[in-house]
């Protein structure tokens, strides 16, 4: 149950970071004014709130891990949001990615 919580966190997390992020950008790059940009600003604070969540106490490891999440997440981001057709490369590295977080947060520990 805490592996499913953390990653239901880890996923909450990456939309409010990636999505807040895609706001700021489509405020500035695109044109769309500021309250897209104050929205994505709102949207990246909850995504700081979000990450103070996750049962493991270990700040390091908690935004190392989530790292992975962000890779994947950005790809899968761009493919829905902006139409982004990832390579075969970009799939496997973002596997890679996920592996990684895997290991850093649910490994088993001897501490």
């Amino acid at each position: 149950m805490v592996v499913a919580r953390s990653v239901v966190l880890f996923v909450l997390a990456a939309l409010f970071e990636i999505g807040g992020a895609w706001l700021v950008w489509q405020g500035v790059r695109e044109q769309r004014g500021w309250v897209w940009v104050g929205v994505g600003v709102i949207a990246l604070g909850l995504y700081g709130f979000v990450a103070t969540l996750q049962p493991d106490g270990e700040f390091g490891r908690i935004l190392a891990a989530y790292g992975g999440v962000f890779v994947a997440g950005s790809i899968a981001w761009g493919m829905v949001a902006d139409g982004y057709r990832p390579s075969r490369w970009d799939v496997v590295g973002a596997v890679i990615c996920l592996v990684g977080m895997a290991v850093i947060m649910y490994a088993p520990r001897g501490d």
